[in-house]
Protein backbone atom coordinates (compact mmCIF):
# COMPACT_ATOMS: atom_id res chain seq x y z
CA UNK A 1 0.00 0.00 0.00
CA UNK A 2 1.38 3.37 -0.75
CA UNK A 3 2.03 5.97 2.58
CA UNK A 4 1.20 9.81 1.72
CA UNK A 5 4.66 10.63 2.28
CA UNK A 6 5.48 9.07 -1.33
CA UNK A 7 2.42 10.39 -2.70
CA UNK A 8 3.53 13.48 -1.60
CA UNK A 9 7.01 13.20 -2.91
CA UNK A 10 6.50 15.20 -6.39
CA UNK A 11 5.09 18.15 -4.47
CA UNK A 12 7.39 18.52 -1.23
CA UNK A 13 8.04 21.80 -1.50
CA UNK A 14 4.80 23.27 -2.84
CA UNK A 15 2.84 20.89 0.26
CA UNK A 16 5.61 22.87 2.91
CA UNK A 17 4.94 26.62 0.73
CA UNK A 18 1.04 25.65 0.81
CA UNK A 19 1.08 25.70 4.71
CA UNK A 20 2.01 29.11 6.22
CA UNK A 21 0.00 30.62 2.69
CA UNK A 22 -3.22 29.16 3.59
CA UNK A 23 -2.74 29.85 7.33
CA UNK A 24 -2.07 33.92 5.69
CA UNK A 25 -5.74 33.61 4.34
CA UNK A 26 -7.23 33.25 7.44
CA UNK A 27 -5.86 35.80 9.53
CA UNK A 28 -8.84 37.63 11.48
CA UNK A 29 -8.63 40.75 14.27
CA UNK A 30 -11.47 38.56 16.20
CA UNK A 31 -10.47 36.35 18.92
CA UNK A 32 -12.48 33.44 19.26
CA UNK A 33 -12.48 32.95 15.42
CA UNK A 34 -8.72 33.01 15.67
CA UNK A 35 -8.70 30.48 18.50
CA UNK A 36 -10.99 28.52 16.46
CA UNK A 37 -8.92 28.66 13.43
CA UNK A 38 -5.98 27.56 14.95
CA UNK A 39 -7.76 24.34 16.25
CA UNK A 40 -8.96 23.57 12.71
CA UNK A 41 -5.72 24.08 11.38
CA UNK A 42 -3.91 21.69 14.05
CA UNK A 43 -5.99 19.04 13.20
CA UNK A 44 -5.89 18.89 9.39
CA UNK A 45 -5.72 15.67 8.07
CA UNK A 46 -3.95 13.38 5.38
CA UNK A 47 -4.36 16.65 3.17
CA UNK A 48 -5.79 14.63 0.11
CA UNK A 49 -7.05 17.16 -1.56
CA UNK A 50 -4.80 19.99 -2.04
CA UNK A 51 -2.05 17.22 -2.81
CA UNK A 52 -3.99 16.81 -5.48
CA UNK A 53 -4.33 19.92 -6.94
CA UNK A 54 -0.65 20.53 -6.75
CA UNK A 55 -0.09 16.93 -8.09
CA UNK A 56 -2.76 17.65 -11.30
CA UNK A 57 -1.17 21.04 -11.69
CA UNK A 58 2.80 19.65 -11.93
CA UNK A 59 1.03 17.02 -14.28
CA UNK A 60 -0.47 19.65 -16.50
CA UNK A 61 2.08 22.30 -16.31
CA UNK A 62 4.63 24.27 -13.69
CA UNK A 63 3.15 25.02 -10.69
CA UNK A 64 2.17 28.60 -10.31
CA UNK A 65 0.69 31.31 -8.29
CA UNK A 66 -2.91 30.30 -8.89
CA UNK A 67 -2.36 26.89 -7.83
CA UNK A 68 -2.21 27.86 -4.75
CA UNK A 69 -4.67 29.96 -4.44
CA UNK A 70 -6.86 26.92 -6.26
CA UNK A 71 -5.86 24.90 -3.15
CA UNK A 72 -6.79 27.40 -0.68
CA UNK A 73 -9.97 28.20 -2.44
CA UNK A 74 -10.60 23.85 -2.29
CA UNK A 75 -9.28 23.87 1.23
CA UNK A 76 -11.54 26.84 2.54
CA UNK A 77 -14.95 25.33 1.11
CA UNK A 78 -14.20 21.87 1.75
CA UNK A 79 -13.65 22.89 5.69
CA UNK A 80 -16.72 25.08 5.64
CA UNK A 81 -18.78 21.67 4.17
CA UNK A 82 -17.43 19.40 7.00
CA UNK A 83 -18.03 22.07 10.01
CA UNK A 84 -21.59 22.21 8.48
CA UNK A 85 -21.75 18.46 8.11
CA UNK A 86 -20.86 18.10 11.65
CA UNK A 87 -23.63 20.40 12.91
CA UNK A 88 -26.13 18.86 10.33
CA UNK A 89 -25.04 15.43 11.95
CA UNK A 90 -24.87 16.59 15.56
CA UNK A 91 -21.36 14.65 15.45
CA UNK A 92 -19.41 15.60 17.79
CA UNK A 93 -16.25 13.94 16.67
CA UNK A 94 -14.48 13.13 13.52
CA UNK A 95 -11.32 10.55 13.69
CA UNK A 96 -11.27 10.73 16.79
CA UNK A 97 -11.21 14.90 17.07
CA UNK A 98 -13.68 16.73 18.74
CA UNK A 99 -16.03 18.66 15.98
CA UNK A 100 -16.44 22.65 16.72
CA UNK A 101 -20.13 21.88 17.35
CA UNK A 102 -18.78 19.71 20.43
CA UNK A 103 -16.46 22.36 21.83
CA UNK A 104 -18.13 25.58 20.90
CA UNK A 105 -22.08 24.71 20.05
CA UNK A 106 -23.72 24.28 16.96
CA UNK A 107 -24.48 28.18 16.39
CA UNK A 108 -20.58 29.36 16.35
CA UNK A 109 -19.79 26.48 14.47
CA UNK A 110 -22.23 27.36 11.42
CA UNK A 111 -21.16 30.96 11.52
CA UNK A 112 -17.43 29.89 11.71
CA UNK A 113 -18.56 27.41 8.37
CA UNK A 114 -19.89 30.40 6.68
CA UNK A 115 -16.75 32.40 7.75
CA UNK A 116 -14.70 29.68 6.00
CA UNK A 117 -17.07 29.83 2.88
CA UNK A 118 -16.49 33.39 2.29
CA UNK A 119 -13.07 33.48 2.78
CA UNK A 120 -12.80 30.50 -0.43
CA UNK A 121 -15.20 33.19 -2.45
CA UNK A 122 -13.18 36.59 -1.54
CA UNK A 123 -10.15 34.47 -2.23
CA UNK A 124 -11.06 33.25 -5.64
CA UNK A 125 -12.30 36.93 -6.37
CA UNK A 126 -9.62 38.83 -5.35
CA UNK A 127 -7.37 36.60 -7.34
CA UNK A 128 -9.35 36.69 -10.80
CA UNK A 129 -9.27 32.85 -10.47
CA UNK A 130 -13.21 32.78 -11.61
CA UNK A 131 -12.82 29.52 -13.72
CA UNK A 132 -11.67 27.81 -10.42
CA UNK A 133 -14.82 29.81 -8.35
CA UNK A 134 -16.75 28.46 -10.95
CA UNK A 135 -15.23 24.91 -10.87
CA UNK A 136 -15.86 24.52 -6.94
CA UNK A 137 -19.18 26.65 -6.33
CA UNK A 138 -20.89 23.86 -8.68
CA UNK A 139 -18.88 20.89 -6.30
CA UNK A 140 -20.25 22.38 -3.19
CA UNK A 141 -23.66 22.65 -4.72
CA UNK A 142 -23.55 19.02 -6.10
CA UNK A 143 -22.45 17.82 -2.24
CA UNK A 144 -25.48 19.78 -1.22
CA UNK A 145 -28.03 18.20 -3.78
CA UNK A 146 -25.87 14.81 -2.76
CA UNK A 147 -26.82 14.92 0.94
CA UNK A 148 -30.41 16.28 0.49
CA UNK A 149 -31.22 12.97 -2.15
CA UNK A 150 -29.47 10.94 0.79
CA UNK A 151 -32.11 11.97 3.37
CA UNK A 152 -34.74 11.91 1.30
CA UNK A 153 -33.84 8.33 -0.03
CA UNK A 154 -33.01 7.28 3.63
CA UNK A 155 -36.69 8.06 5.11
CA UNK A 156 -37.97 5.99 2.00
CA UNK A 157 -35.45 2.92 1.79
CA UNK A 158 -35.97 2.96 -2.16
CA UNK A 159 -32.44 3.16 -3.04
CA UNK A 160 -31.93 1.52 -6.57
CA UNK A 161 -28.06 1.21 -7.53
CA UNK A 162 -28.77 4.05 -10.00
CA UNK A 163 -29.90 6.48 -7.30
CA UNK A 164 -26.64 5.36 -4.97
CA UNK A 165 -24.19 6.75 -7.43
CA UNK A 166 -26.18 9.40 -8.43
CA UNK A 167 -25.85 10.49 -4.68
CA UNK A 168 -22.36 9.66 -4.41
CA UNK A 169 -21.16 11.25 -7.01
CA UNK A 170 -22.76 14.76 -6.04
CA UNK A 171 -21.83 14.02 -2.35
CA UNK A 172 -18.13 13.13 -2.57
CA UNK A 173 -16.69 12.77 -6.66
CA UNK A 174 -17.43 15.96 -7.36
CA UNK A 175 -15.04 17.91 -4.72
CA UNK A 176 -12.46 15.47 -5.60
CA UNK A 177 -13.03 16.06 -9.45
CA UNK A 178 -13.01 19.99 -8.80
CA UNK A 179 -9.62 19.32 -6.89
CA UNK A 180 -7.77 17.40 -9.93
CA UNK A 181 -9.57 19.97 -12.47
CA UNK A 182 -8.80 23.04 -10.60
CA UNK A 183 -5.10 22.13 -10.39
CA UNK A 184 -4.86 21.59 -14.48
CA UNK A 185 -7.11 24.94 -14.21
CA UNK A 186 -3.98 26.75 -12.85
CA UNK A 187 -1.86 26.09 -15.21
CA UNK A 188 -4.15 26.80 -18.43
CA UNK A 189 -4.59 23.38 -19.06
CA UNK A 190 -5.96 22.45 -22.47
CA UNK A 191 -9.70 21.04 -22.88
CA UNK A 192 -8.48 17.40 -23.33
CA UNK A 193 -6.66 17.10 -20.69
CA UNK A 194 -9.02 19.14 -18.15
CA UNK A 195 -11.43 16.49 -19.45
CA UNK A 196 -9.18 13.72 -18.26
CA UNK A 197 -8.38 15.41 -15.15
CA UNK A 198 -12.12 16.05 -13.93
CA UNK A 199 -12.83 11.83 -14.90
CA UNK A 200 -9.70 11.25 -12.73
CA UNK A 201 -11.10 13.09 -9.85
CA UNK A 202 -14.66 11.91 -10.65
CA UNK A 203 -13.71 8.38 -10.62
CA UNK A 204 -11.15 8.09 -7.78
CA UNK A 205 -13.77 10.03 -6.07
CA UNK A 206 -16.57 7.26 -6.78
CA UNK A 207 -13.76 4.51 -5.39
CA UNK A 208 -13.23 6.42 -2.04
CA UNK A 209 -16.89 6.66 -1.16
CA UNK A 210 -17.16 3.01 -2.21
CA UNK A 211 -14.34 2.32 0.09
CA UNK A 212 -15.78 4.24 2.99
CA UNK A 213 -19.23 2.49 2.70
CA UNK A 214 -17.55 -0.75 3.07
CA UNK A 215 -15.74 -0.12 6.18
CA UNK A 216 -19.36 -0.06 7.53
CA UNK A 217 -19.25 -4.04 7.03
CA UNK A 218 -15.98 -4.76 7.98
CA UNK A 219 -14.73 -5.90 11.29
CA UNK A 220 -12.36 -3.04 12.71
CA UNK A 221 -9.04 -4.17 14.86
CA UNK A 222 -10.02 -1.89 17.42
CA UNK A 223 -13.54 -2.85 18.11
CA UNK A 224 -13.58 -6.23 16.84
CA UNK A 225 -16.86 -6.53 14.70
CA UNK A 226 -18.67 -3.98 11.88
CA UNK A 227 -20.10 -1.05 13.14
CA UNK A 228 -22.56 -0.88 10.92
CA UNK A 229 -23.46 3.18 11.23
CA UNK A 230 -24.86 3.33 8.16
CA UNK A 231 -27.43 1.12 9.07
CA UNK A 232 -28.51 2.99 11.68
CA UNK A 233 -28.78 6.08 9.92
CA UNK A 234 -31.01 4.19 7.52
CA UNK A 235 -28.80 5.18 4.79
CA UNK A 236 -28.53 2.23 2.00
CA UNK A 237 -25.29 2.04 0.52
CA UNK A 238 -24.24 -0.40 -2.38
CA UNK A 239 -23.63 -3.76 -0.34
CA UNK A 240 -26.72 -3.58 0.97
CA UNK A 241 -28.78 -2.78 -2.28
CA UNK A 242 -26.68 -5.34 -3.77
CA UNK A 243 -27.99 -7.94 -1.39
CA UNK A 244 -31.57 -6.69 -1.54
CA UNK A 245 -31.69 -6.73 -5.06
CA UNK A 246 -30.60 -10.41 -5.04
CA UNK A 247 -33.22 -11.20 -2.48
CA UNK A 248 -36.85 -12.84 -2.83
CA UNK A 249 -39.48 -10.13 -2.30
CA UNK A 250 -40.44 -12.49 1.27
CA UNK A 251 -36.31 -11.85 2.46
CA UNK A 252 -36.34 -7.94 1.50
CA UNK A 253 -39.29 -7.27 3.30
CA UNK A 254 -37.63 -8.14 6.30
CA UNK A 255 -34.90 -6.75 6.33
CA UNK A 256 -36.40 -3.57 5.06
CA UNK A 257 -38.37 -4.03 8.32
CA UNK A 258 -35.29 -4.19 10.50
CA UNK A 259 -33.83 -0.90 9.34
CA UNK A 260 -37.02 0.59 9.48
CA UNK A 261 -38.08 -0.26 12.78
CA UNK A 262 -34.58 -1.83 14.42
CA UNK A 263 -31.94 0.01 13.08
CA UNK A 264 -30.96 1.18 16.54
CA UNK A 265 -30.97 -2.27 17.84
CA UNK A 266 -27.73 -3.54 17.34
CA UNK A 267 -28.05 -7.64 17.51
CA UNK A 268 -30.70 -6.50 14.39
CA UNK A 269 -27.88 -4.20 12.99
CA UNK A 270 -25.45 -7.23 13.13
CA UNK A 271 -28.16 -9.76 11.48
CA UNK A 272 -29.07 -7.17 8.55
CA UNK A 273 -24.63 -7.25 8.19
CA UNK A 274 -24.63 -11.31 8.02
CA UNK A 275 -27.36 -11.14 5.46
CA UNK A 276 -24.85 -8.75 3.26
CA UNK A 277 -22.51 -11.10 3.88
CA UNK A 278 -24.12 -14.21 3.01
CA UNK A 279 -25.57 -12.53 0.09
CA UNK A 280 -22.46 -11.49 -1.45
CA UNK A 281 -22.96 -7.87 -1.26
CA UNK A 282 -19.03 -7.23 0.01
CA UNK A 283 -18.26 -9.66 -2.99
CA UNK A 284 -19.96 -6.91 -5.27
CA UNK A 285 -18.92 -3.70 -3.97
CA UNK A 286 -15.54 -4.76 -4.05
CA UNK A 287 -15.67 -5.64 -7.32
CA UNK A 288 -16.92 -2.62 -8.47
CA UNK A 289 -14.69 -0.27 -6.08
CA UNK A 290 -11.72 -1.86 -8.77
CA UNK A 291 -13.48 -0.79 -11.35
CA UNK A 292 -13.70 2.66 -10.70
CA UNK A 293 -10.14 2.97 -9.36
CA UNK A 294 -9.17 1.44 -12.92
CA UNK A 295 -11.24 3.73 -14.56
CA UNK A 296 -9.22 6.44 -12.84
CA UNK A 297 -5.87 4.90 -13.30
CA UNK A 298 -7.29 4.55 -17.81
CA UNK A 299 -7.97 8.58 -17.24
CA UNK A 300 -4.10 9.23 -17.15
CA UNK A 301 -3.10 7.11 -19.86
CA UNK A 302 -3.15 10.50 -22.44
CA UNK A 303 -0.11 11.89 -19.79
CA UNK A 304 3.78 10.18 -20.13
CA UNK A 305 5.41 8.69 -17.42
CA UNK A 306 6.67 10.41 -14.96
CA UNK A 307 6.86 11.72 -11.14
CA UNK A 308 3.61 13.29 -10.69
CA UNK A 309 1.75 10.69 -12.58
CA UNK A 310 3.44 7.84 -10.84
CA UNK A 311 1.78 9.75 -7.53
CA UNK A 312 -1.71 10.01 -8.66
CA UNK A 313 -2.15 6.16 -9.43
CA UNK A 314 -0.15 5.66 -5.81
CA UNK A 315 -3.50 7.82 -4.64
CA UNK A 316 -6.18 5.57 -6.59
CA UNK A 317 -3.71 2.49 -4.57
CA UNK A 318 -3.92 4.09 -1.47
CA UNK A 319 -7.47 5.00 -1.58
CA UNK A 320 -8.81 1.60 -2.49
CA UNK A 321 -6.27 -0.03 0.28
CA UNK A 322 -6.70 2.24 3.32
CA UNK A 323 -7.81 1.02 6.80
CA UNK A 324 -9.64 4.08 7.57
Amino acid sequence: MSDTSVIKEPIKEEMKKFEPYFREQLKTKIPLLDIITNYLLRRKGKQMRPMLVFLSAKLNGEVSESTYVAATLIELLHTATLIHDDVVDETYQRRGIFSINALWKSKIAVLVGDFFLSKGLSTALNTNQIEVLKVVSDAVKEMSEGELLQIEKSRKLDITEDVYYDIIRKKTATLIAACTSAGALSVQSSEEKLKAMKEFGENLGIAFQIKDDLFDYESNGLIGKPTGNDIKEKKLTLPLIYSLQKADSKHRRKILTKIRRHHKNERKVQEIIAFVKTNGGLEYTKEQMHKYSQKAIESLSIYPDGEAKDSLIKMVEFTINRKK
